[in-house]
């Protein structure tokens, strides 16, 4: 079993690679007993999902990780190199740590943890080393949907300990009421049958007023969840382009709540992992965006809409296919169109006027899908196991330099 493990990570979209890094970091230390060394250039950022955090301090523990601030230049004698090295998403080592990296005996295994993407060719190209001018070989790790990629992060006993949460409903309230949520739905009062709660996580959508509308004019009353982040603008832009009174951030801050016809806005704080895994698991429907919450909103084993990182050349509508060709395959013609018809307007600033209604009414066909799809990926191998067997077959048949 490796001693050391170093984790760089470059905060990129404020949560996103963060989220990933630090979930991974957390499952290696409780479930493999690694030392782990978790390197962020942006400690403010990580603040956000784990409070514990001192941006101002350089070296601290949490939860068993060291975390450490990646400062910029790099010294060569802020660390020595690691039994394992994970650039994550790309972040580029410095020059000195690569260095290190040689002086060791074997050298360090230097892994690139990319993006997770569902596309043919991660298949063929996971895994694979890339030799490098100067240092050791380059390994490619793709987190994926098959047997023949690393998997996705999943702690152990995630789906028992979600399915016990949904299953008590006392357990259910009290989280809901913990994170500021009271005068709601069927989440707390299973005889209301038709109120829905949805969580919103996602990306700028200039054209959001269209679901919202849809929302609004629904026969079925929703309880729209927003954590602080990057929609929040929208939203405020459609209250006040249909309000004559001026509702504004701080009416949101202030814990009052958005109201018109079937929909009721509500602004949440951020919130830690675990609770935003809770809220997930409490929703009947969630919007999420990027890769860390669009994989914990999988493990809810309820429907969601991925709104995708934008890439240049819309090479990101790619990835999203991919994905809905895997998830959708055994759902109905009508609920994969319907499926596939928001999530490629949504992720295209597109008019989704009436594609919310359209998909509605097939709710019941998509929930099974969605927990269908859940067991059926918990039956892969999790990526912080896949990483660890890659070492210790690395460290058996690679040279000894």
């Amino acid at each position: 079993m490796p001693k050391t493990w170093d984790i760089f990570c470059s905060v990129v979209d404020n949560f996103g690679d963060i989220g990933v890094c630090w979930r991974l970091s957390r499952q290696l230390v409780a479930e493999h007993q690694i030392k782990v060394k978790l390197w962020v250039d942006d400690l403010q950022s990580f603040t956000y999902l784990c409070s514990e955090v001192d941006p101002k301090v350089y070296h601290q523990q949490i939860q068993g990780v060291e975390i450490y601030h990646w400062h910029q230049p790099w010294s060569a004698t802020s660390a020595t190199a690691a039994d394992v090295v994970i650039e994550a998403f790309g972040c580029h080592l410095p020059n000195d740590y690569v260095e290190s990296m040689l002086q060791r005996s074997p050298h360090s295994l230097w892994l690139n943890l990319e993006y997770l993407s569902a596309e043919s060719w991660v298949e063929n190209c996971h895994a694979l080393p890339s030799p490098q001018l100067k240092g050791p070989a380059k390994y490619f790790f793709f987190p994926g949907f098959t047997q023949k990629t690393g998997g996705l992060i999943r702690e152990q006993g995630l789906i028992e300990k979600r399915q016990k949460f949904q299953n008590s409903l006392t357990e259910k309230i009290q989280f809901l009421q913990q994170i500021g949520i009271t005068a709601i739905n069927s989440a707390i009062n299973s005889a209301i049958k038709d109120t829905q709660l949805i969580s919103l996580f996602s990306y700028e959508n200039l054209h959001i007023s269209h679901w919202l509308d849809d929302l609004v004019n629904s026969q079925k009353n929703t309880h729209l969840v927003v954590p602080q982040g990057r929609i929040v603008d929208n939203l405020l832009t459609w209250i006040q382009s249909i309000e004559s009174s001026q509702f504004s951030l701080t009416d949101f801050l202030q814990g009052k709540n958005y109201c018109k016809g079937s929909l009721t806005i509500q602004l949440i704080p951020f919130l830690s992992q675990d609770d935003y895994d809770r809220l997930l698991w409490s929703c009947d429907f969630n919007v999420v965006r990027g890769e860390d919450s669009f994989v914990r909103a999988q493990w809810a084993g309820k429907p969601f809409l991925w709104h995708i990182y934008p890439q240049q050349d819309k090479i990101h509508l790619h990835k999203l296919e991919a994905f809905l060709e895997l998830y959708c395959q055994n759902l109905t013609k009508p609920a994969n169109n319907a499926l596939r018809a928001i999530s490629q307007a949504w992720n295209q600033d597109d008019n989704m006027k009436n594609k919310w209604s359209n998909m509605l009414e097939l709710m019941p066909e998509l929930t099974e899908n969605a927990e269908n799809w859940c067991f059926q990926q918990a039956k892969q191998i999790n990526i912080a196991e896949t990483l660890v067997q890659f070492y210790q077959n690395w460290l058996k048949y690679s040279p000894k330099i």
